[in-house]
């Protein structure tokens, strides 16, 4: 890209001044800034920060939801020549505390008084935090602590110093390169402490437009921004691909409301991790549960017919004129109301990314209707390295290299990437960064993958995590886990086998599906791990584990991966007890170390384990929970096919 985000803003502005830029729901009222406006905005919060002392090169932190003030304080902060880092705002003070000393905070934007809160407990051990401003004054009238200025007073003071100093706004977007660094985002962490990942106005603009190009997205798109502002996926999609294609960014009421916003709205482009995909196929599994016999019956022949044409229907193929009447009338009985009741009905694209997909829940969305498309990259990557097409979208790869993107596999397996979107470096961390460029400019993701001869990738599994069996057999823990968790009833899972004689498996339930199916079968309990135990549930999650291991059984060399044994945890897995990262990755090495005495009981066949763990609360207490857990023996099929040498 040959421009930078404050200047794509200001052609926005010029050409398309009265054109809705962001929209807020705000007491259920929804507001709008045109492109003209944004502009003001953010021309006066850029000249209220270096109207308070921020210098080019500096870093600010962004602590919030999405929220207009936080896309627009981005371009404020880069037009100043600085650099904005969003923080989760779910992370608490302790975890933020690591990245505010890294990156050498002075300045902070907190949403409101909860995050005011954080950053002052912060503050007490990172004296460098000098100013903090906040976005909802709630709560904060009776603050007296120095350094705290809200929006307002900053869009006050910066309109005052813009009087001041004429012209110095416009030379300060000038001397604003494309290959400056736009953005510092912190990776989760799934392997030792978070490194920032530095990435630059053009390589984030480039990524941005192949993707605007390959599915054509325009002014007339609409946009939901829900997912952390932190999140590399939230970054492109709501950030970088709204300047480059100007469309409408809309952001929620608040999370409790994002499904009826997301109704209200009707994005005709859409961006979710796979858990989000899973949540909406358990909310519609628990629905038809509920429903009458005559309306499941009517589901389950619509989604006969879904599962055999609607994904060749909806990539343009040959399909009988009986089966296209069928699924027509699917369509306007079953699959259209579905994807309203999701706020799906306006979609022309959607994609998933941040994990794999299980293939089962990616063909129900494909077969419903809804164009559901994967991605594939990392922070490092600016979110993706490879697009699927329209009509070459295909269940088990992640598609072809974007534009300026160049793919390669190494002797010993691994995805090797280069191209626009790879990132500068590492803030502060040239071993770090040494460690994942080689001498030819590929970056190493340590994935390991496979590329066919129509030049789609396929990823198996992190490489890392990708061992054997002690009998020989590829043990990819990934692959089964998102086989696992297709099913509503299975929440997360954690596989183990790497040099083991079987494959064994931690299991979370969902508690909301769980709880609606043991109500209906008029089972009691008295709490999550009250309903982990029951009988009756494990016998519900060993179905599941059944029908996996049959899916297994009949894959090439994927039969001696089939799960042997499983438990229910007693717990969920939960970020603020480390065992999963803030974008919900499994922190597989962790949870070995953790649960060290679980594992050993599924290996020594042992029936029932006794286990005690400390827990964190969200007001950060500590507590603990302790539970006998079974340990149960899955139905193991015979392989169905001859194994792959």
């Amino acid at each position: 890209m040959t421009t930078t985000f404050p200047q794509l803003l200001l052609k926005h502005a010029t050409e398309r001044p009265d054109a809705p830029a962001l929209r807020e729901k705000e007491y259920g009222i929804w507001q709008t800034w045109s492109w003209r406006e944004a502009a003001q905005t953010v021309r006066h919060m850029a000249c209220g920060l270096r109207a308070l002392g921020l210098a080019r090169g500096q870093n600010l932190a962004f602590i919030s939801d999405n929220r207009p003030h936080v896309y627009m304080g981005f371009l404020a902060v880069q037009a100043c020549g600085a650099v904005p880092i969003p923080l989760y705002q779910d992370a608490v003070a302790a975890e933020m505390m690591f990245v505010m000393e890294d990156a050498e905070i002075a300045f902070a934007f907190a949403e409101n008084q909860e995050q005011v809160d954080k950053l002052l407990e912060v503050r007490e051990s990172v004296s460098s935090i000098r100013h903090i401003i906040y976005d909802d004054p709630r709560g904060l009238r009776k603050y007296d602590q120095p350094g705290l200025i809200s929006t307002e007073e900053l869009l006050a003071k910066g309109k005052e110093w813009d009087a001041q100093n004429a012209g110095a706004y416009d030379a300060m977007i000038q001397a604003v390169q494309p290959e400056d660094v736009s953005v510092i985002l912190y990776t989760s962490g799934t392997t030792g402490k978070p490194k920032g990942v530095c990435q630059t106005h053009a390589s984030f603009g480039e990524s941005a437009r192949g993707g605007a190009q390959t599915d054509k997205l325009n002014a007339s798109d609409n946009v939901i921004c829900y997912l952390p502002p932190a999140w590399v996926g939230d970054h492109l999609f709501s950030f970088a691909q709204w300047l480059v294609a100007g469309f409408t960014i809309n952001c929620p009421e608040s999370a409790a409301t994002i499904s009826i916003d997301l109704r209200e709205i009707g994005p005709s482009y859409y961006f979710a991790p796979p858990r989000i995909f899973e949540g909406m196929l358990t909310s519609v599994s628990i629905r038809m549960e509920d429903a009458s016999p005559l309306k499941q019956w009517m589901y389950a022949k619509a989604m006969g017919v879904a599962r055999r044409v609607g994904s060749d229907i909806l990539d343009g193929k040959n399909v009988g004129a009986i089966d296209r009447l069928k699924y027509q009338l699917g369509n306007l009985f079953i699959y259209g109301p579905l994807r309203n009741a999701m706020g799906l009905s306006r979609i022309r694209v959607a994609y998933t990314a941040g994990a794999a997909i299980g293939p089962e829940l990616f063909r129900f969305f494909r077969s419903i209707g809804i164009n559901l498309k994967q991605l594939y990259g990392q922070t490092e990557t600016c979110a993706y390295v490879c697009l699927q097409r329209d009509g070459q979208v295909e269940l088990s790869s992640v598609g072809q290299a974007a534009p300026g993107i160049e793919l390669k596999i190494a002797d010993n397996g691994e995805v090797l990437v280069k191209g626009v979107s790879v990132l500068k470096e590492y803030y502060k961390r040239p071993d770090a960064t040494a460690e994942v460029m080689d001498a030819n400019g590929y970056f190493h993701t340590g994935d390991a993958g496979v590329i066919d001869a129509s030049g789609q990738l396929r990823i198996i599994d992190r490489a890392k995590d990708v061992g054997k069996t002690s009998r020989g057999a590829m043990f990819a823990p990934n692959y089964i886990e998102n086989k696992l968790k297709f099913f509503p009833h299975i929440k997360e899972a954690v596989c183990f086998g790497h040099g083991k004689d079987e494959v064994c498996a931690f299991i979370n339930i969902d508690y909301e599906a769980v709880g609606n199916w043991a109500e209906r079968q008029g089972l009691p309990y008295g709490g999550y791990v009250d309903l982990a135990s029951k009988a009756k549930v494990l016998e519900l999650v060993a179905e599941c584990i059944g029908q996996v291991n049959a899916d297994l059984a009949s894959e090439p060399g994927m039969a001696d991966t089939q799960v042997a044994r499983f438990l229910v945890l007693h717990k969920e897995l939960d970020p603020d007890d480390d065992e999963l990262t803030r974008t919900r990755k499994v922190r597989r090495n962790f949870i070995a170390d953790k649960y060290g005495v679980l594992i050993e009981a599924l290996y020594t066949g042992k029936k029932e384990q006794f286990i005690e763990t400390l827990v964190k609360f969200e007001d950060g207490r500590t507590g603990s929970v302790s539970a006998t857990l079974s340990i149960v023996d899955a139905s193991i099929h015979p392989a169905a096919v001859k194994a792959v040498a």
